[in-house]
């Protein structure tokens, strides 16, 4: 379907004054309502709005209830890669009944996501993190013992537990270094360079694992996912890295495979609770790392989601495929 005449759009987003200008500047053709319940972090819920029933478009992270109940919205952006909130049998019922079209903005993420887990990979693997810890205590010159415990990744085996846009990436930049990679997810089409494995054979693949990179989202299914049960089956000293959500990781079972050197290091930038409270122990428990929530960080974060938005209002527009559509 092709939208030529003017429509009303909705967005709960705070951005920054170039953002703002560049979303006022190119939502010109319409008619932009800029609700007076917004919010800064692109993380939070949004709360129920009148301002959003005349709405055709809603940009931002708007209700839930009040995206199903208004009629007349015939697409949805979100303004973050995860969309646990609208992920609900009921959600997807609605919007597909009346052919509405549902976007995240997983584009914007996949890139800084990806470089902060080969980044970390590096790090480890370099033994940058042991060395600034050095620099920054005792000055202590550790010279056999860092060259020793230094590790290429040339060869060595990822599985990616979940597989979208953000394993995608990764996988792209791990080619250079000619690592086997694996990635399990539910549908099992093929991917270049990639061996998507079915759920029923994770038993078989994570021990041959030198790296074990979370991705997965929110859901019931995933509730601690990497568990104790599972960690048993890691091969003795992976690496583990979750940039996905902090709910589908046991982090006790993570401390206590880390005490019992199942795991060699884990790399977290996501947690059950945020802010992580300054009393938890993955503080101080031994390499173990630690982000807070940065992974898909960028300077010009703003700027890249309204940019994402308007490349799709432009689709839209023309009736032609939307980029990220989940429904």
């Amino acid at each position: 379907m092709c939208f030529r005449m003017s429509l009303t759009i909705w967005t709960n987003s705070k951005f920054g004054e170039a953002a703002t200008r560049q979303l006022v500047d190119g939502t010109r053709a319409h008619r932009l309502v800029v609700t007076t319940l917004t919010s800064a972090n692109v993380l939070d819920a949004g709360k129920p709005d009148p301002a959003l029933r005349t709405a055709d478009i809603a940009f931002g992270q708007p209700d839930v209830g009040d995206c199903m109940a208004n009629a007349k919205l015939r697409w949805v952006e979100v303004t973050t890669a995860g969309y646990t909130r609208y992920d609900t049998p009921e959600f997807r019922e609605n919007f597909r009944g009346r052919a509405s079209a549902f976007t995240n903005a997983s584009g914007v993420f996949s890139e800084p996501c990806a470089q902060h887990v080969l980044g970390m990979m590096l790090a480890l693997g370099r033994q940058l993190l042991p060395s600034y810890r050095d620099q920054v205590t005792d000055h202590a010159w550790h010279y056999f013992e860092r060259r020793r415990d230094s590790r290429l990744l040339t060869g060595q085996t990822v599985l990616m537990l979940g597989f979208g846009a953000i394993g995608r990436r990764l996988a792209e930049l791990l080619a250079p270094f000619g690592m086997k990679i694996y990635a399990v997810r539910r549908q099992t089409r093929s991917e270049p360079g990639v061996n998507i494995v079915a759920e029923e054979e994770l038993t078989r693949v994570l021990p041959l694992a030198d790296h074990v990179v979370n991705i997965l989202s929110h859901n019931d299914s995933t509730q601690n996912y990497v568990n104790a049960r599972r960690l048993g089956w890691f091969k003795p000293g992976a690496r583990f890295y979750n940039v996905g959500r902090g709910s589908t990781v046991d982090q006790r079972a993570v401390i206590e495979a880390l005490q019992s050197g199942r795991l060699g290091a884990a790399y977290l930038d996501v947690f059950d609770r945020e802010p992580l409270p300054p009393d938890d122990p993955l503080w101080t428990t031994p390499n173990c790392y630690l982000t807070p929530h940065t992974a898909g960080g960028r300077s010009d974060q703003d700027e890249a989601i309204v940019r994402h938005f308007l490349a799709n209002l432009a689709a839209f527009e023309r009736g032609e495929p939307l980029t990220d559509r989940v429904i």
